[in-house]
């Protein structure tokens, strides 16, 4: 018998006794299932060492996302421009804001190209001691064209990056984090709507009208970028040089009792209990300044005409880099104060913006801009001489088509060697009533208007600026004088001979840069059928 607990009682009845061979048996196994219970036990161990390293993340607090900025914290950071990084700064820690261009993770390692306006840098990392493969799998989540902030450190490359405009650095990132998370599906991609169109280009490309569609993405490109430096280039020189001449910029209305420049292509706005309209240019407003004694005045801003031309080259909202001054005998020393204005501004461009126009180029090739320190002038009569000797058959009367505008750009260009040149002296008959006659011939204005690249930028003239002339040809081209008496009243008290000219920002933009669409030269162009975003 047996009792609880116990082990059998050596020589009862009913017990076996065990051989010697299998009591080493019996040894063996158990020594057998102890080794088993022990590796088991090794390998528990080494399969929470391995979780436990997983969960320890070296890069914690180096990497992330800064979420919803609302001003409330304010770091002490200073970053570094992407086009002030170079091997001078080798060895050196920045500190970057821009956006996620491309990146390409593979396995332990990320690539990353950072943007800023037209400028781009490679930055990469590593799995390391400090780089975490959950750092490299954070950086992996985020969408091209998020903004965001990288530390690193600047490094020379021995092989120039051919894919960025820093091509002798890159950065050894450190530090990473999200400042605003872009949606992972883009309209359109930055890359694509940056590649030249020709027959000869496999890749894909995207129509303009996708662009402007998407113009706040388009915008981004290096050569969207590199276009509105070169125009703000633009207000900027032709502000300044005048500022230096004397000129006073003035402010002048947009909403108008009349049409400035006569004619139907007016846009017409309620206001209040009657109507009114919006400024075909800023015209009436410069005259009645110089009659106030300003003598010299310019004023940028919006000019509207409700023109339905779908060209390349209009738009029904434009900028106007307008000016006016008075002169002493002839209407010839504002022609060449303009002339001289706009040669300052083309130098101005290629000796300070050569890099833009570089970008541009990539992307629109063009011949480089010609012009000579003197404008070329040329007589309307002779213009016409010109475009009959190459067979054209035009009146002497008659207003230049865009097609005969172009032609006598290149029949200029292959006799005088400009894209720059002057027309003076056209027909009365094709100017605002607003112009003065000549005092030799009756059919001739004082007029000029001035051509880049073949086609029209600015459109000037002496302006009438007596009283009973000015209402005599106001009537002649049927414009209601009720509308427009407070403008010939400013003229009866004296005012000085004077002229002046309105440039389109745009069209100089476009034809300096060889654009093939005005539009790619307004950042949210205005046409017939466009109005929106």
């Amino acid at each position: 018998m047996t009792n609880d607990n116990q082990q059998p009682i050596e020589g009862q009845e009913g017990e076996k006794k065990l051989s010697k061979k299998e009591l080493n048996k019996l040894a063996r196994a158990a020594k057998k299932a102890e080794a088993k219970n022990k590796n088991s036990g090794n390998e528990n161990q080494q399969e929470g060492n391995e979780n436990k390293d997983l969960t320890i993340d070296v890069s914690e607090g180096l990497y992330g996302s800064y979420g919803l900025i609302q001003s409330g914290d304010k770091k002490d950071i200073t970053f570094t421009e992407v086009k002030n990084i170079n091997s001078s700064l080798d060895k050196q820690n920045v500190w970057i804001r821009g956006r996620l261009h491309n990146s390409r993770v593979k396995g332990k390692t990320a690539f990353l190209v950072i943007r800023q306006r037209i400028h781009s840098i490679q930055a990469l990392m590593f799995v390391g001691e400090k780089i975490s493969k959950q750092m490299i799998k954070f950086v992996d989540s985020v969408p091209k064209e998020s903004i965001i902030d990288i530390f690193g450190e600047v490094s020379t490359v021995p092989q120039e990056i051919q894919s960025c405009t820093q091509k002798d650095v890159e950065i050894n990132i450190k530090q990473f984090f999200v400042v605003s998370l872009a949606e992972p599906r883009l309209p359109l991609q930055i890359d694509d709507a940056s590649r030249k169109q020709d027959d000869n280009n496999e890749l894909s490309t995207v129509n303009l009208d996708t662009r402007l569609d998407n113009r706040v993405i388009d915008l981004r490109t290096a050569t969207s970028q590199a276009i509105f430096t070169i125009q703000a280039a633009i207000v900027n020189s032709f502000r300044n040089i005048l500022t230096e001449k004397g000129f006073v910029e003035i402010q002048v209305p947009k909403i108008i009792p009349a049409a400035s420049e006569g004619g139907a292509n007016v846009f017409t706005v309620s206001y209040f209990k009657g109507s009114a309209y919006l400024a075909q240019s800023p015209q009436l407003y410069k005259q009645m300044a110089i009659a106030a004694d300003f003598d010299k005045v310019f004023t940028i801003g919006p000019v509207f005409r409700a023109e339905d031309s779908n060209t390349h080259r209009h738009m029904t909202e434009f900028i106007g880099l307008d000016l006016e001054m008075a002169f002493k005998f002839d209407y010839h020393e504002v022609l060449e104060v303009i002339g001289q204005t706009l040669t300052s501004i083309f130098k101005d461009l290629q000796n300070n913006f050569a890099s833009e126009i570089e970008t541009v180029n990539k992307q629109y090739p063009a011949a480089p801009f010609k012009f000579s320190e003197k404008p070329l002038i040329l007589e309307y009569s002779e213009g016409v001489a010109m475009l009959r000797e190459a067979g054209v058959e035009i009146g002497d009367e008659e207003d230049l088509s865009t097609p005969n505008e172009k032609l006598l750009g290149r029949l200029v260009k292959e006799k005088y060697d400009t894209d720059f040149y002057i027309l003076d002296k056209f027909p009365l008959a094709i100017r605002p009533f607003y112009t003065m006659p000549s005092a030799t011939n009756p059919s001739i204005s004082n007029s000029y208007d001035m051509f880049m690249r073949g086609e029209e930028i600015l459109s000037g003239a002496q302006r009438i600026h007596d009283p009973t002339l000015l209402t005599e040809r106001a009537k002649h081209h049927e414009i209601d004088i009720t509308k427009i008496q407070a403008y010939i009243d400013a003229f009866k008290y004296g005012c000085p001979p004077h002229g002046g000219g309105g440039i389109g920002l745009e069209r100089v933009a476009m034809l300096f840069l060889g654009l093939h669409n005005i539009r790619l030269a307004s950042m949210f162009p205005r046409d017939p059928k466009r109005v929106s975003p």
